[in-house]
């Protein structure tokens, strides 16, 4: 921890940030969410449909053709809004679960999270995958039980379920008034109040507010469900436990919000849960110490990098998480990994693909740092200080392809186009003997993509065809002659990664337990940290 005082100034503006993510199962409402959220927080002001496919309009998070023509989320987008005086940073994330490896990166750099359950389903293997996730960093969870409109489950079998599978508390804050057809509101625990549903869509709507559970009205509004109401109230008192803020934000407890996205019904009261009970920006563990996020420093990591997000100019995009300190447009830091000075000029934010330029930046805001191949997945940048963020590992992929093309005179187009996407995180990207290009995913989908992608925005028409690889294993060496030694008698299993590691290509279970037992000095990794340069 730094030893002089935190700028007020700076002090201040980091007090007002949020910075948090949503995840979900796919077709949890996820996007929904997060498209009604921007409209609560005046970021947009209509909502785009995301019930058709088919429809002209699109998620405002869902920018990639790919995402439009599936009517699913396969990238990140970043969007930042005010809302009640706060600076709010809303990370969507990929909702298929092909795509987990961007969604983990995404996760480290936020202070909480927004976990979306579909009621009719409940706890999901995507959601227990991503929580774990979450867990690994103690993130704060909200939790939003979705789709209240529908036929649904039993709302404390749903908690039930939510503390048995995901290991986490739960702690109702609002509770719904009838389900399915008969769903009339939620009941907000805190404030004994009833908050009226009334279906809309597309614009934002303000939900009627009747007070005091015991009111008369509801008995005339609600003559069937209000009863039942009253009998859960009684007994969440007495089976649920109270929200407590500190073990919310250690990770341990939920507060649970039900609701309908689709219908703009209960998201403002996530919007509140936000700005009340989420951490501002919290301290980062710099590798050599912790770095508070009020001190006048400027640090912070590189999380994500997009290609092409405007055709037009083929550009790339650093995504980047201030961490400490404050940026301004033109200012110089030290790019660690390289050990060199470079500029920040004409940094961005984010509306989904629309972007406005950076005059101003704190810790918790992502900046878009325009990319011309200088910084990676992992990066850190400092004024000055040799720092290293670190928590964004690459995974052994699962799946493997080569890349074959249609046409062999666009080789070239080909080897850039995998590279990018490769240091981008879409996919990984190995290099042979030969200069054989393998493409290792987490799911067939991210292969899918990267074809579209390819043709897309490189005009290289490939095709993808089966490797006979089990698994893959990043190296590493005691000493120079082992290296060589390794190298030499396992030349057709070793291929680089796009920071130019060397990797072991096992082509099966056996292959690489035999491997490792000949090779007992040498280190055969699941995992790497992205940035990091294996010896």
């Amino acid at each position: 921890m730094t030893s002089t005082p935190f700028p007020p100034e700076l002090l201040r503006d980091v007090a007002k940030r949020r910075t948090f993510g949503i995840i979900s199962h796919p077709d949890a409402g996820k996007t929904t969410l997060t498209e009604k959220l921007l409209l609560f927080g005046g970021a947009i002001q209509l909502a785009g449909t995301v019930k058709s496919r088919k429809s002209a309009r699109h998620a405002t998070s869902d920018w990639m053709e790919v995402e439009k023509q599936r009517g699913i989320s396969v990238t990140s987008s970043v969007m930042q809004f005010e809302y009640q005086g706060n600076t709010i940073n809303l990370l969507d994330t990929p909702g298929h679960q092909d795509f987990s490896e961007d969604t983990y990166r995404v996760l480290t750099a936020v202070d909480a999270a927004v976990m979306v359950i579909d009621a009719a389903k409940g706890v999901e293997t995507q959601t227990i995958k991503l929580l774990d996730v979450c867990r690994l960093r103690n993130t704060p969870i909200i939790t939003f039980v979705n789709k209240l409109d529908r036929e649904v489950r039993d709302p404390f079998a749903l908690l039930s379920e939510i503390e048995d599978v995901l290991k986490i508390e739960c702690a109702p804050v609002t509770w719904p008034l009838g389900t399915g057809k008969a769903f009339r509101g939620v009941y907000h625990l805190h404030e004994n109040r009833v908050l009226r549903f009334a279906p809309g869509e597309e614009k934002r709507s303000v939900a009627e507010i009747i007070n005091g559970l015991g009111n008369p009205q509801l008995d005339a509004l609600f003559p069937m469900e209000i009863g039942q109401l009253r009998s859960d109230v009684e007994l969440i008192g007495g089976a649920s436990a109270p929200f407590d803020l500190d073990a919310f934000r250690a990770g341990r407890q939920t507060p649970v919000f039900f609701g309908s996205g689709i219908n703009n019904f209960g998201v403002q009261e996530i919007l509140q849960a936000l700005l009340d009970w989420a951490p501002p920006p919290q301290p980062r563990d710099g590798g050599t110490r912790i770095v508070e996020a009020a001190e006048a420093p400027f640090t912070g990591f590189v999380f994500k990098i997009q290609a092409n997000m405007d055709p037009k100019h083929r550009d790339r995009i650093a995504f980047f998480r201030i961490c400490s300190g404050r940026y301004s447009s033109g200012m110089k830091v030290k790019h660690v990994r390289m050990g060199r000075e470079m500029k920040l000029a004409n940094a961005l934010t984010f509306m989904a693909n629309e972007r406005v330029h950076k005059e101003d930046g704190v810790a918790g805001d992502i900046i878009g740092i325009h990319n011309h191949g200088q910084l990676q997945i992992g990066d850190t940048l400092t004024e000055g200080e040799t720092l290293g963020f670190r928590g964004i590992p690459y995974f052994s992929p699962e799946l493997f392809r080569a890349a074959r093309l249609r046409d062999p005179l666009k080789t070239k187009q080909l080897q850039k186009g995998l590279r990018e996407l490769g240091e981008e995180g879409a996919i990984q990207v190995f290099e042979q003997e030969g200069g054989n290009m393998l493409l290792g995913a987490v799911g067939q989908l991210q292969f899918e993509v990267v074809a579209q992608r390819l043709k897309d925005e490189y005009k290289v028409d490939a095709i993808f065809e089966s490797a006979e690889i089990y698994t893959a294993r990043w190296l590493t060496f005691p000493d120079e002659l082992t290296r060589r030694n390794f190298e030499r008698e396992q030349a057709i299993r070793i291929g680089q990664d796009v920071d130019g590691n060397p990797v072991y290509l096992a082509s099966t279970r056996y292959n690489l337990d035999v491997t490792m037992e000949k090779w007992p000095k040498v280190g055969f990794h699941a995992t790497r940290e992205h940035g990091q340069v294996l010896r």
